[in-house]
């Protein structure tokens, strides 16, 4: 037990109450969306930084945080990545995960630096690492996302989603310069962007939508840049 981590959240719990734990997964990434969860750990719980965890430790936390834990869940899709930008749509899921946990009186604490949200609280840099409720909730967003690249890996399995979980990592890379991209990745991150042209834009999207106008503007952007 990590007693550091439940002693931190204890010093939030003493002067606010209930506290949420609030952490995302797949900021970092080039598809898929981005995962946020909102954790209030009703019990004392064995949980870290899910970087730190392996896959299967992860999912046995998973599973013990529904057990022993209110969650809440929020998703920002690959669309609305490209329309609002990663920060922007960080704070989306983040607030979805809130809004489903409906603890609306609760302190929040949150991993990061300068996430503002809906609810009152406060940012902890490193904050998987110090506070419990927010490993927990860095478990289930990450465990939630991976599952979801899993099932994109069913569609696609050219793309190797059950590996990287849409991580640029050099097979990914390798692999969306030989199929090109799917309506699963970010096409407004510059690895992705650069591949596209109008024509192949249109296969992966409506050209009446607004994901569409989006891209094509950070497209321009791009060759006027160079």
């Amino acid at each position: 037990m990590r007693r550091e981590l439940f002693l931190f959240d204890e010093f939030y719990r003493s002067s606010f109450g209930t506290i949420i734990g609030v952490d995302e997964a797949g900021r970092g990434c080039i598809a898929g969306p981005v995962v946020a969860a909102a954790v209030v750990l009703l019990e004392p719980l064995d949980v870290y930084d899910s970087k730190q965890l392996s896959a299967h430790q992860r999912e046995r936390l998973f599973e013990e945080i529904h057990k022993c834990a209110k969650v809440g869940v929020g998703i920002a899709s690959e669309e609305e990545i490209d329309l609002y930008n990663i920060l922007n749509a960080t704070k989306m899921a983040m607030n979805r995960a809130l809004e489903n946990l409906h603890y609306p009186g609760a302190f929040v604490l949150v991993d990061g630096k300068s996430l503002k949200l809906s609810q009152q609280g406060t940012c902890v840099v490193k904050g998987d690492r110090k506070s419990a409720s927010i490993a927990a909730a860095s478990i289930v967003a990450k465990v939630t996302r991976d599952h979801l690249m899993e099932k994109f890996h069913e569609r696609y399995p050219d793309y190797g989603f059950y590996k990287h979980k849409g991580y640029p990592t050099r097979e990914h890379l390798e692999n969306l310069r030989r199929y090109g991209p799917t309506e699963f990745h970010r096409l407004t991150f510059k690895p992705v962007l650069e591949m596209l042209t109008e024509e192949l834009l249109a296969k992966i999207v409506s050209k009446d939508s607004q994901r569409f106008l989006s891209v094509l503007r950070k497209m321009n952007r791009l060759v006027s840049s160079t």
